[in-house]
């Protein structure tokens, strides 16, 4: 069947720079966009950090880029080239207060070729040249990647700029390398091709990404709906749901117990709502807390926002705090609240979209601060009117896994209204700890690939897994990785052979000097352990960062990355 190919956008070349890999391991170039002086070619001095040895502005970016290709390229196998075309220009929106940090797709997307597992379906270019052992498309890039320049001058989320270390000690900063790492996720196969608006594929046919996804509501697979209901699906947030085997299998290694938010009456608006988390304030209970809900009052129009002095305190004593966003900030309208003897507060968004993530900084808060959206706070005040007592849940609930559905299936992040660039090709925010491939970028992530490694083993990027014993049950895993990842003072390796023999094992930095010769002894066939105990060949101790290991048995090599904490 003669393949057919879809072209989303492209540009043309201008520097390159080729990232060195180990062999078999996925081998990326970068075809630089920006101009002499600007972007990776800015020359302004900058002095070295976080293991990033570079001197200028632009070398640093450089060096980001390279070791995010290193990460991706140890965990996706191909022996086809990605070319990925990049720069650093000024993106809009971004203010003193939030935006876009980069983004990130594939140029094209092919199906119906030699190798595709699934007909009829889009691949990205990346993978299907991957399946097909080939570059199908030769005369064009495979990604395309863009990031935020303006992140590094105050007109852009004021004081805060551009991390480039390696060891994600970026504190105020945003850390340059989870970002790469995220945008690469997005061009190499974590995005979805379907118009979000009306639900229609693109030319009428799958990509291999929506054909992952199911909508609890529907009770249907992307694939089986029709537009309409893919539209509807769109925005129906916490019941969109990834439900391929492989991360519906590992979940259980990477997120913990959820936390919830829940009105348990009346009946007519009961149930688990969306919420964000605030940077202040006290964690999720556990047990969790149930109490009544008690809307705030003040005494200066909008009284419900908890900005002034409230004239229901009393009334707040022992319950659940609820007030309305704007005019103050989230800390000081928690803070009244704590004050008056709430045990805990909900926020309301006062304009549509998802849950707001809460920022600022309290020390003195230490009830639990979350936020629900606009709609979920209309529907509670339209009750609280007609008279209704509200009783509510917040905390941790141990039965299941935190941002996935009963039968443990990772949600993915289908905000009311649509969200151009954001719905639907990431997780779900209350998947936690938060994952790389969410929509907003957190100060937890590290350079792990968590459960978005098993997602590109569903769509078909990583083939031989084997299985890792966890929480009592067997799970899908890669058939090399090691643990923990990330780790302080040593790390397991773990690989297979299928024969017998002596095994080379060695450890590499994110520049690909290497690091440890580990000692290199005959071994049976089947699964193996190393241990590294982050000592270089000097006997010193390896400072933080990435680094990369590399197996090779019997003509065979396996790779994998690890990170070193502090």
């Amino acid at each position: 069947m003669r393949p057919r190919s879809l072209v989303l956008g492209a540009a043309l070349a201008a520097l390159f720079y080729m990232a060195p890999m180990a062999a078999h391991a996925a081998n990326f170039v970068l075809i630089n966009l920006d101009s002499a002086g600007e972007g990776f070619n800015d020359t302004t001095p900058a002095a070295p950090v976080g293991g990033n040895p570079g001197t200028t502005l632009g070398e640093q970016r450089l060096n980001v880029f390279r070791t995010a290709c290193n990460i991706w390229g140890t965990i996706l196998p191909s022996t086809v080239t990605i070319r990925v075309q990049a720069s650093f220009d000024p993106l809009t929106p971004c203010d003193a207060t939030g935006g876009v940090l980069g983004s990130a797709g594939a140029i094209s997307m092919l199906s119906d070729f030699a190798g595709a597992p699934i007909a009829n379906t889009w691949y990205s270019i990346a993978l299907a040249n991957k399946l097909a052992g080939t570059d199908l498309a030769p005369s064009t890039n495979d990604i395309s990647a863009q990031f935020n320049s303006s992140v590094d001058n105050s007109t852009c989320l004021g004081s805060t700029s551009w991390y480039y270390g390696y060891d994600h000690a970026e504190g105020t900063n945003v850390d340059l390398l989870t970002v790469v790492l995220h945008e690469m996720g997005h061009g190499l196969g974590f995005q979805t091709f379907t118009n979000a608006s009306n639900g229609q594929f693109a030319n009428n046919r799958p990509d291999i990404f929506a054909r992952n996804l199911f909508d609890r509501t529907f009770g249907l697979r992307w694939d089986q709906m029709t537009n309409a209901q893919r539209a509807a699906s769109s925005t129906n947030t916490g019941n969109l749901v990834w439900d391929g085997t492989y991360v519906k299998n590992a979940a259980p290694l990477f997120l913990g117990p959820a936390a919830i938010v829940r009105i348990d009456s009346p009946s007519g608006i009961a149930g688990e709502k969306q919420f964000g988390t605030a940077d202040f304030g006290g964690p999720m209970p556990q047990p969790s807390l149930s109490a009544e809900v008690v809307l705030v009052q003040d005494t200066t129009f909008p009284t419900t926002d908890g900005c002034e002095t409230l004239v229901n305190a009393a009334q707040l004593s022992g319950k659940i705090a609820l007030i309305d966003r704007g005019t103050c900030t989230f800390a000081q309208k928690a803070a009244r609240a704590q004050a008056a003897g709430a045990v805990a507060v909900i926020i309301g968004n006062n304009v549509a979209g998802a849950a707001p993530q809460m920022t600022g900084s309290d020390p003195s808060i230490t009830i639990p601060v979350v936020s629900i959206t606009q709609n979920d706070d209309a529907l509670i005040q339209d009750e609280i009117s007609a008279g209704s007592t509200i009783l509510a849940t917040i905390g941790v609930d141990p039965t299941h896994l935190a941002g996935t559905d009963a039968e443990g299936r990772p949600r993915m992040y289908a905000p009311a209204p649509i969200e151009a660039g954001s719905s639907l090709s990431h997780w779900d925010v209350p998947e936690t700890p938060d994952l790389l491939m969410e929509p907003f970028i957190s100060s937890t992530l590290t350079s792990s690939v968590d459960l978005t490694q098993y997602a590109f083993v569903d769509i078909g990027w990583l083939t031989g897994v084997a299985s890792v014993t966890a929480g009592g049950g067997t799970v899908a895993a890669p058939r090399a990785y090691s643990a923990p990842n990330p780790f302080r003072t040593a790390a397991s390796i773990r690989f297979e052979m299928a024969q017998s023999g002596s095994a080379a094992v060695d450890v590499f930095d994110a520049r690909g000097a290497l690091v440890k010769r580990l000692p290199q002894t005959w071994r049976p066939a089947g699964v193996q352990t190393v241990e590294w105990d982050g000592v270089d060949s000097r006997g010193g101790r390896a400072p933080a960062g990435v680094y990369f290991w590399r197996v090779e048995a019997g003509g065979e090599l396996q790779t994998g990355r690890m990170v070193r904490v502090q």
